[in-house]
Parts: C-alpha cells; sequence; structure tokens
C-alpha cells in the first residue's frame, strides 16, 4: 500500500459516512421486504438530520436571495453523486420558476459526461473546479455551493476555496461533522446522517439529503425572488401539455375566474401566468401587468398592490 492511499484510508476511517455497521452484516441473508423495512426505516431518519441544520440553511438563503436579486447566479459544485444531485437541482429551476438557464448552475467533476459514468481522477482535482468556475466569470454577486458527502472532495473544496478568491458567497454541504469543506465556507451545512445500510454508498442517505437541502435552498430562494404567489407556482414556463393544464389550474386557484377569462387572460398576456393573474385580479390590460411586474421586479403582490391604485 502506497503512503498516499494508506493516509486515504486512515482519513475515510474517521467519517460517519464510511462507518461499518457489524448488526448488517447479514443483511443479504434477509427476505426482500425485511431489507426494505431495514432500509426505509433507515431512510426515514435523514428529515431529523436536515431539520437540525435548519438555522444554518436559513442563514445561507438569507444571503443567497438578494445576491440573486441583483442579478447574481446560484452555483452547485460537487462530484460523483452529489454533483448529479445539484445538477439535477439546477436543471429543475427553468420549468418550475422560468428561470434562465445560466441563473442556476450545476457543476459535475468531470462535466456533462460524469452524469452517466464516473470519470477517472476528476474529483480529486482541486485545480478542475477552479478552472470550470473561472469560465463562469464569477462576481461577488453569485453563490457558489459545494456538495461533497464525505466533505473532503478536493473538487467539492476547492470550488469553495475559489470562489472565495472572486468574491463570491460560499457555501459547504456536507454529511460528516468537522469537515473542511465546511470550514472553507462562509455558511457550513452539515447534515450528519449516520452510516449508510451499504458501507459507504454515499448515494443513500447522505444523496437523499443532500436534495433535501437543495430543495429547500432552491425553492425558498424563488420564494424571495417573487416566483411564486403564495404556494402557486405561477412563473412556471408552460411547455408542454401537461404545465399548459397545471397554468390553467393555477389561474382558476389564485383568481377563482371562469375558464373564459382565463383564457382570455393568457391570449393578452402571451401565454404567462403571473401577467394573466394581473389582469384577472388586478383588472389592468397585458401590457401594464407586464410593466407593473418589471417595477416591481417580478413580485406579484407588489404588483398588485400598484395595480389597486391605478
Amino acid at each position: 500500500m502506497t503512503a498516499s492511499y494508506a493516509a486515504l484510508r486512515a482519513q475515510l476511517d474517521t467519517l460517519t459516512t464510511e462507518a461499518f455497521r457489524p448488526e448488517l452484516a447479514e443483511i443479504d441473508r434477509l427476505s426482500t421486504l425485511d431489507i426494505a423495512r431495514t432500509m426505509n426505516a433507515d431512510d426515514a431518519t435523514v428529515p431529523a438530520a436536515v431539520a437540525a441544520q435548519l438555522p444554518h440553511i436559513a442563514a445561507a438563503i438569507d444571503a443567497i436571495a438578494p445576491r440573486m436579486a441583483r442579478g447574481g447566479r446560484l452555483v452547485y459544485a460537487g462530484a460523483g453523486t452529489a454533483g448529479r444531485m445539484g445538477v439535477l437541482d439546477a436543471s429543475e429551476c427553468p420549468p418550475t420558476f422560468n428561470t434562465d438557464p445560466a441563473q442556476v448552475v450545476g457543476l459535475i467533476a468531470g462535466g456533462p459526461t460524469a452524469m452517466v459514468s464516473a470519470v477517472e481522477g476528476a474529483e480529486d482535482s482541486a485545480e478542475l473546479a477552479a478552472a470550470d468556475l473561472a469560465a463562469l466569470e464569477l462576481t461577488a454577486d453569485d453563490t457558489v455551493i459545494g456538495i461533497s458527502a464525505s466533505g473532503r472532495t478536493p473538487y467539492a473544496v476547492g470550488a469553495v476555496e475559489f470562489a472565495r478568491t472572486r468574491g463570491a458567497l460560499t457555501v459547504g454541504l456536507s454529511c460528516n461533522a468537522g469537515s473542511a469543506l465546511a470550514a472553507a465556507a462562509e455558511h457550513g451545512i452539515e447534515v450528519v446522517v449516520g452510516p449508510e445500510l451499504l458501507t459507504g454508498s454515499t448515494r443513500l442517505k447522505a444523496g437523499t439529503a443532500q436534495k433535501l437541502v437543495l430543495n429547500l435552498v432552491s425553492t425558498i430562494t424563488m420564494i424571495r425572488l417573487g416566483k411564486t404567489y403564495g404556494n402557486l407556482m405561477v412563473d412556471l414556463r408552460a411547455s408542454n401539455e401537461k404545465l399548459r393544464a397545471r397554468s390553467r389550474r393555477i389561474l382558476t386557484l389564485a383568481t377563482g375566474a371562469p375558464d373564459e377569462e382565463i383564457e382570455a387572460a393568457l391570449d393578452a398576456t402571451g401565454g404567462e401566468v403571473k401577467q394573466a393573474v394581473l389582469v384577472l385580479i388586478g383588472a389592468v390590460d397585458g401590457p401594464t401587468a407586464a410593466d407593473l411586474l418589471t417595477d416591481t421586479h417580478g413580485h406579484l403582490r407588489e404588483a398588485l398592490a400598484l395595480a389597486r391604485d391605478l
């Protein structure tokens, strides 16, 4: 064994996410239903681990939202499962919140190829993270969230360290306490989910915890940016038949208007749901609705208040 492997093995031995669970050493001899019950009970502990970090998550969101309101971007950076979780969450934002694809970005070590197959050595390169972020020309209004179950992955730690040199806000999301990633970031979020069902398989509880945290970050940030009206997704992009039907359902829930008025409002606003709400509740025409939303930076409640004063 080389010295570097010995050092890395010693480091892994200290991580909760890598710990061996002797009580599960013969899980392969259980029935399928019993394995499913064991795994499901394990998964049920994840939300409580996330809940313990809510104050840190909320503080990060309160720092991210005003930067994004000024035009900053939200960038996720990770390797393997952690990187895939970031890419997944970023890719869900345009259809859900009508964001520009460049506004929430997912970077995975090794590039798009790593989404479907392992890219040798990519996660071990802090330099690769720096190069990926340099290509984005980071500014002080941007936020970089490094994601790593272990909290030691060089790509994620390198991403946060590089982002700090550019003045960007940094968040470190890991699943072990006292991680290098959290220490490197301004906001550390350490969701300690404990040892995995399969030793070291952090696509399980750790991966679930990471997606839950990213759901919180992206969803609440978008609420703060005015992308919703109450709990309705009034900024969704109706890019397929299901979403076109959903947009009409949202207008019904938000306004109570009959179908013919909803269709007329959508015609008057080019299919923009948020503008159509203004037309229906604020009693303004399509161009005025667009102007009011521009004046209020997309915040529908503020635009409705202005419409009442016209």
